[in-house]
């Protein structure tokens, strides 16, 4: 079933984006770095309400963000073999970190870029079927200087093809209106199957901020019949679930986007979710399970 837009949601999927790829890891001891940790942490935030989990992996030495295959198949297959059920979400973003050299040379590309084609980016995904991943739909800036985060529209369309064929669902990671037109345009072409899976990402420099202008302005591009989630980073985390609802859709949650509980308290992801998940009961709505969440996105589930 779509969410309508701008009625309010009574039946809320809560994702738990448990790591990410920010430099966080030596900012809180709650972030999951190791695979048993990422996927013990998938389970918790599933146990305490989360329909979704989105992972990234990282190095479980240095707690980098990595793109390692067998990372990513521990995690999975931690998550698969245990006895809690949660809709496995993973990310194809990493690979796009493209950091330019100085003004006068800007083709001296850094050391840190790490900027491979789309089909790298997904083999995870194509050899572990998640249900959902993410596919970035734009390139843009960070507060980084020289660096550009780079999905171009080539890749875009070679992702969403192979996504396709294979059955796993994107979700559709916009970060401007622009991600949105562009989004719309591959399922004009054919490339998304109905009905799209958007999320609504907030307060990422130096994207869309998160003021409610912004996000119905974004919410009033999507298409029709669109599903759609959203979030924003740091502190308004918490708020962006109640509006989210509010407006139709659906919420994330976790440590790839605010590492705090209250100010000054670290947070755990179980603990994140637990807050919106009580957060949603106030206002009157309940969230969703996993096999839920799959009817509701329309997902196959592979294992």
């Amino acid at each position: 079933m779509a969410s309508t837009i701008n009625s309010i949601n009574r039946s809320v999927i809560i994702t738990c984006a448990v790591t990410g790829s920010g430099d966080s890891a030596s900012k809180t001891p709650h972030l999951p770095i190791t695979p048993k940790q990422i996927a013990d942490a998938s389970i918790d935030a599933a146990k305490a309400g989360a329909a979704i989990a989105h992972i990234h992996v990282r190095d479980p030495d240095t707690g980098a963000p990595a793109r390692d295959l067998a990372l990513y198949r521990e995690v999975v297959d931690r998550i698969r073999s245990s006895d809690t059920d949660v809709v496995i979400n993973l990310t194809t973003g990493m690979g796009g970190d493209l950091f330019l050299g100085p003004d006068d040379d800007p083709l001296d590309f850094d050391g840190a870029t790490d900027c491979v084609g789309q089909v790298k980016r997904m083999e995870h995904v194509e050899e572990l079927l998640p249900e959902i991943c993410s596919l970035d739909c734009g390139s843009f800036n960070y507060p980084i200087d020289n660096y550009v985060y780079i999905s171009s529209t080539n890749m875009l369309r070679i992702g969403a093809e192979r996504l396709q064929k294979i059955g796993v669902k994107p979700e559709l990671e916009t970060f401007d209106l622009g991600h949105i037109w562009f989004a719309k345009q591959m399922i004009e072409e054919g490339l998304i199957d109905s009905p799209p899976l958007f999320q609504i990402c907030l307060n990422v420099r130096w994207a869309a901020e998160a003021l409610p202008r912004n996000f119905q302005t974004m919410l009033d591009n999507l298409p029709d019949g669109a599903n759609w989630s959203a979030f924003a980073l740091g502190a308004l985390e918490m708020p962006m679930v109640a509006q989210s609802a509010m407006l139709g859709g659906h919420a994330r949650v976790g440590l790839e986007d605010n590492l705090y509980l209250d100010r000054g308290v670290l947070a755990t992801n179980a603990q994140l979710v637990e807050r919106a998940r009580n957060i949603l009961g106030l206002i009157g709505c309940k969230v969703q399970s996993p096999q839920e969440a799959r009817d509701s996105f329309n997902l196959k589930r592979f294992h």
